[in-house]
């Protein structure tokens, strides 16, 4: 047991303690993430969404915003053009950029992240980019409405 215990830092050991004493049974996930937040002291919440789901990151936005500052930033940001961002140029339209978002919430100087509606390997960017811990609220799945579980339940 002590062995597993030396893999967590004492940073770690406190966010598994607000993990656990942020669990609301009843309740659903943003709940769980305010309290989670608080209990860590957070003050500066960042969202990194598809820009398809804007509307929805900003009713997120409006939920957390009466505790926490919030900062969200989609895909799009710096418009760069795909054909330069993956050195093609039979890419069209405009690229998306998961460090681009990961960057501009580290200038916010964020203290937890939310990934929000980012497709596969855009996401996993994002986090390996974010400065801050990152969670996932919502995975895209396009063909389950953004709820890949129900391919399991079906």
């Amino acid at each position: 047991m002590q062995k597993q215990k030396k893999l967590y830092t004492e940073t770690d050991l406190k966010m598994m303690r607000a993990a656990e004493d942020s669990l609301l049974m009843g309740k659903n996930r943003v709940e769980e993430l305010k309290l989670f937040a608080q209990k860590q002291g957070v003050k500066r919440i960042g969202i990194a969404h598809c820009i398809g789901m804007t509307r929805e990151a900003l009713q997120l936005k409006d939920r957390l915003s009466d505790q926490f500052d919030v900062y969200t930033v989609d895909c799009k940001y710096g418009k760069v053009p795909a054909a330069v961002m993956l050195d093609d140029e039979s890419e069209r339209g405009t690229s998306c950029n998961p460090a681009g978002q990961a960057d501009f919430l580290a200038q916010q100087q964020t203290e937890l992240n939310i990934s929000f509606g980012l497709c596969v390997g855009h996401d996993i960017v994002f986090n390996m980019k974010s400065k801050a811990p990152t969670t996932t609220l919502v995975v895209k799945d396009r063909e389950h409405k953004n709820n890949p579980y129900q391919e399991f339940i079906n």
